[in-house]
Formats: structure tokens, C-alpha cells, sequence
């Protein structure tokens, strides 16, 4: 009989983490894409680096989600009532390669910082409608 090596347990055992993180990542995507309210968008923020991942529309949040995590809890979370939509426009050819195909780059302002979201057409589009259906500033209440 052949007699099963430590280093064989060793390659067995890390195998299994690796199916397990993969799972685990499967079923996290799952999870978010399975919510309403939830696209994908690339963020570059100060350090103008592009970061993949999901947004979630909440009642007075906007979540940001990184795609590559097994973290359950948003990795931004900005306030709906100030963020604010300062314009689209296409990507450049420096962007083109960092972010996904088919895209338009939207600049964002959120309490004096400015930063970019990379997302669909129609995620822009339920984005700024988002926003617009918003409670009025200063009156707190919903219309």
C-alpha cells in the first residue's frame, strides 16, 4: 500500500483554499449583482488609479463595492444628498485600456472631492436620475 506523503496533504490542503476563495468571490459578485439597484463601475479617485468593482444604490447612499474582495461591507459609501454630477464625457486613450468597453467617464463631486466613475450609458442614466429623485436639500423630506 502506498503511504500518503506529507507534502501530497500539503498540495491537497492549499488546493481546497484556493476552490474556496474562488467560491467565496463567486459568491459574493452573486450576491451584489443579485441586489436591485446594483451596476458595474470603475472609480478613480486622487491617486488616478482605476479600481473595477460595483456600485449600490441605497435610500441615501451610493455604496462602491471592489470587485476583487471578499469584504462584505462597502469600500466607499457617499451620501446621496452630496453627490453630485459635474458631467460625462468618453473615455481618452489612456483610459481606454483601464477601463471596461463601451463606457462614459463620469465626473463626480462629493463634499469638495472630485473623482471619476466609469460606468454604461445606462447606468449614468440611473445614476443622474437617481440623484434627481432625491430628497430637496435642507427640507429633509422625501418627495
Amino acid at each position: 500500500m502506498i503511504e500518503v506523503g506529507a507534502p501530497f496533504i500539503v498540495i491537497a490542503a492549499l488546493f481546497l483554499l484556493v476552490v474556496l476563495f474562488v467560491c467565496l468571490f463567486v459568491l459574493r459578485r452573486f450576491q451584489l449583482r443579485r441586489a436591485l439597484g446594483t451596476v458595474d463601475a470603475s472609480i478613480c479617485l486622487a491617486d488616478n488609479r482605476w479600481r473595477m468593482g460595483v456600485c449600490r444604490y441605497q435610500d441615501k447612499d451610493l455604496e462602491w463595492f471592489r470587485l476583487i474582495s471578499l469584504s462584505p461591507r462597502p469600500r466607499f459609501t457617499f451620501r446621496r444628498s452630496t453627490l453630485e454630477v459635474l458631467g460625462r464625457r468618453h473615455p481618452t486613450e489612456a483610459e481606454r485600456p483601464l477601463v471596461q468597453p463601451d463606457v462614459v467617464i463620469v465626473s463626480l463631486r462629493y463634499e469638495g472631492q472630485e473623482f471619476l466613475m466609469a460606468m454604461k450609458f445606462d447606468a449614468y442614466a440611473g445614476l443622474s436620475s437617481w440623484l434627481e429623485a432625491g430628497p430637496v436639500i435642507g427640507v429633509g423630506t422625501w418627495r
